[in-house]
């Protein structure tokens, strides 16, 4: 989207939601299913300014106090290697005269796709900017190298349900394929208010695996069953299956190693509270959970998860846009 400053100059916007998991995390690594939905009450926004002829580019991320030109920052930096990938892909000139403005609500390291969000928004600011379209798939891409930087060996699956906007079922290597669930789902999503170090959990696993093949394979598997009957709970609209799968999931992420006693606070909480299911979502050892509520259960549990030690608790809906739709939404 591009708009007109108070000053006339052209200014370019790009947004896009934040995510969680529903079912899958780490075992999506290893070529087992996940799925994964937008959360769009969390949302990363990047504007493209332009600036005076000469002035290069130069970044401005609002939530972290820094203000840095593009030429100076180190290639080890998410927001600068953003930048980069996504210009290269656009234009074959060196670097524009712009400021890059990044804002985002949702929070670090917490297993909501912060790091895809503001990459992706990254890259629609600059397309706009640029007057190119570019299709879900190629920015996803394009996230997918500053996914690389971040996080090391990452499944795809962020930048896939990021860049596209909508539920999707996951499996690496094949194409996304959004799902239509068959009723309304409702979910909380508590954060720890510790940082989620996705990186550090992912090579966790991956020592894990490669010290034990046979048990983390065959844990891969049962999460992958998980997600099987998980999506045909969806299709089905039915939170009274879905919940308890969400229970098992989270029972097999305790035995990969990636739970945390805070996160076994918040899932005991929820389901006290009567919640239907709730289990860690992202690399764990910290983050988020989520758990899935009945409408009328929304406030108790809320309070219950602040009680708990929730610093934050946002509710996001998934559900088909209209009876015959065969899009979901999340909101």
């Amino acid at each position: 989207m591009a708009a007109r400053t108070s000053e006339g100059r052209t200014m370019a916007t790009g947004s896009a939601p934040g995510k969680v998991i529903l079912l899958g995390e780490h075992a999506v690594v290893y070529g087992r299913p996940a799925i994964a939905v937008p959360v769009a009450r969390l949302r990363a926004i990047v504007h493209a300014v332009p600036l005076p002829a000469g002035s290069g580019t130069w970044i401005r991320a609002l939530d972290l106090d820094r203000h840095y030109p593009l030429r100076q920052a180190p290639a080890d930096d998410p927001l600068a290697h953003a930048v980069r990938t996504a210009w290269r892909a656009l234009a074959s000139g060196g670097e524009p005269d712009l400021e890059i403005v990044v804002h985002s609500a949702i929070p670090i390291a917490g297993g909501l796709g912060s790091g895809a969000a503001v990459a992706t928004a990254i890259v629609r600011a600059l397309a706009a900017y640029a007057g190119c379209h570019l299709p879900a798939e190629r920015v996803s891409a394009l996230v997918y190298e500053t996914e690389k930087l971040l996080h090391g060996t990452p499944s795809g699956i962020d930048n896939t349900v990021v860049a596209h906007g909508r539920p999707i079922w996951f499996r690496r290597g094949a194409p996304p394929q959004p799902f239509d669930p068959g009723g309304r789902f409702a979910f909380l999503i508590a954060d720890t208010g510790v940082p989620s170090p996705t990186r550090e959990t992912v090579a966790a696993v991956r020592a894990g695996r490669q010290a034990n093949p046979a048990r983390y394979e065959e844990l891969f598997d049962r999460i992958a069953s998980v997600v099987e009957r998980g999506r045909q709970a969806l299709q089905a609209g039915s939170p009274s299956r879905l919940g308890p799968l969400l229970g098992e999931n989270q029972a097999l992420l305790r035995l990969i190693g990636v739970s945390s006693p805070k996160i076994e606070r918040l899932v005991e909480a929820a389901m006290r509270a009567g919640a239907l299911g709730a289990k860690l979502s992202g690399g764990g050892r910290g983050g988020n959970v989520i758990a899935l509520v009945e409408p009328d259960r929304l406030p108790p549990v809320q309070e219950a998860l602040w009680q708990a030690g929730a610093v934050r608790v946002v509710e996001t809906v998934l559900a088909p846009t209209s009876p015959s739709s065969t899009r979901a939404q999340s909101s």
